[in-house]
């Protein structure tokens, strides 16, 4: 197909489930659209050296489902887990909550065979857990949205279950230094804390109301997972109340002896939130930890300068920030406020994108954040692996 595609000058976009919030699988100059979502096979699974290898249709949640009686899973899980493919988990390099923990897609895809644009079959990767063998490919692929080469089988590393996740809520004051928190529990991943969440008061309002759950007024909330033994006998909601009064944050700490009704929890004010405030700019920078309550200063103050409301949810844990700010999404007000977010993440040392890719909505801000040197190098890998550049054309490549 892609050799077809190629003899005519026909643009191919490959997608999976479509989640894309940035436009990565959206066709914008024509062309076919390649749907993988059939391609959904788990081809082997290998317990031993704790290896799955997969087609890219394999929706996230259906490989976890196979893999938790075997006592593994799979650690990247991004908030669309139930019905992202793993193989556009891997084009766009998917974080998710435990990436506190695990980090994103790119650290678990040990091997990947890809369709470039010249029509060649590529294999990259290998199965050992470690290498170091030149520039590598594989980590160009993940993460290229389709623009490098369509991805026809993954290989991805697993992990032992861990013997309980547990799920804490603590409220959040207003006026707490969000940056002060992080910095504390970063140090805390040695005692298993694997995700480390935070939303501000209005979702944290609709979570209380929802779940009945005893959280301030006024307040926003932070969301832990916490990895442990089976046998831990003592009060995990105290012991974590006092590590967090040590931090400053002198508040309940509230037990979810099944860290996914937590996340379940979260979900839902997510869509009530997508109902009650409608379209809206749903954004994704990153700072460095030092610098969250500078970035959430300037936020605030770019959405007061644009008279708009401002909703916020954030992993907290890697200084990753959702800002949505409420506004017709293609309207000039839209490009001012990503345009001004970018400029608050990069003058803080930041990314434009910690985990949403760059699709179309981003494509200005890569040549921005790599600089013109480093992009010119990028556009001849671009041009080698897709001399006519058929595969998803009109994204951030220029």
């Amino acid at each position: 197909m892609v050799r077809w595609a190629r003899r005519h000058r026909v643009s191919l976009v490959p997608r999976g489930a479509g989640t894309s919030l940035d436009g990565e699988s959206v066709p914008v100059r024509g062309g076919f659209v390649v749907d993988l979502s059939a391609m959904d096979q788990v081809l082997e699974l290998n317990e031993k050296d704790l290896w799955a290898r997969v087609q890219p249709g394999v929706v996230n949640a259906r490989l976890q489902e196979l893999l938790r009686p075997r006592g593994l899973f799979y650690p990247p899980n991004p908030g669309s887990w139930e019905i992202s493919t793993l193989g556009g988990n891997a084009s766009t390099n998917a974080s998710g909550f435990r990436s506190f923990r695990y980090g994103p897609t790119r650290s678990w895809v040990l091997r990947a065979r890809a369709v470039l644009g010249t029509g060649e079959l590529v294999e990259a990767g290998t199965l050992a857990w470690k290498r170091s063998a030149g520039v590598d490919l594989l980590g160009s692929l993940i993460g290229s949205e389709g623009t490098l080469g369509i991805l026809t089988e993954l290989t991805v590393r697993l992990s032992p279950l861990p013997a309980r996740r547990v799920g804490l809520l603590a409220s959040v004051p207003e006026g707490t230094s969000l940056g002060a928190l992080a910095l504390g529990l970063l140090w805390a991943r040695g005692e298993g804390l694997s995700a480390v969440e935070w939303v501000d008061a209005r979702v944290a309002t609709e979570v209380a109301r929802m779940e009945g759950l005893p959280l301030e007024p006024h307040a926003g909330a932070l969301l832990l997972e916490v990895e442990t033994p089976r046998e831990v006998t003592e009060d995990t909601a105290a012991r974590w109340g006092r590590g967090l009064a040590a931090l400053g944050l002198k508040t309940e700490v509230r037990l979810f002896e099944d860290a996914e009704a937590l996340w379940r929890a979260r979900g839902r004010a997510g869509v009530l939130m997508d109902r009650r405030l409608g379209p809206r700019v749903r954004e994704d920078v990153a700072v460095p930890l030092t610098a969250w309550d500078r970035l959430l200063d300037r936020v605030g103050a770019l959405a007061r300068k644009e008279g708009v409301d401002l909703v916020m949810y954030a992993h907290l844990g890697e200084g990753n920030l959702h800002p949505n700010f409420v506004c017709d999404p293609v309207s000039p007000q839209a490009h001012r406020l990503r345009m001004g977010l970018w400029e608050i993440a990069w003058s803080l040392g930041g990314t434009a994108s910690a985990e949403h890719g760059l699709g179309s909505l981003k494509a200005p801000a890569y040549r921005r954040e790599h600089g013109a040197i480093a992009f010119r190098a990028l556009r001849e890998l671009k041009r080698a692996l897709d001399p006519e550049g058929i595969l998803n054309p009109g994204k951030f490549w220029g």
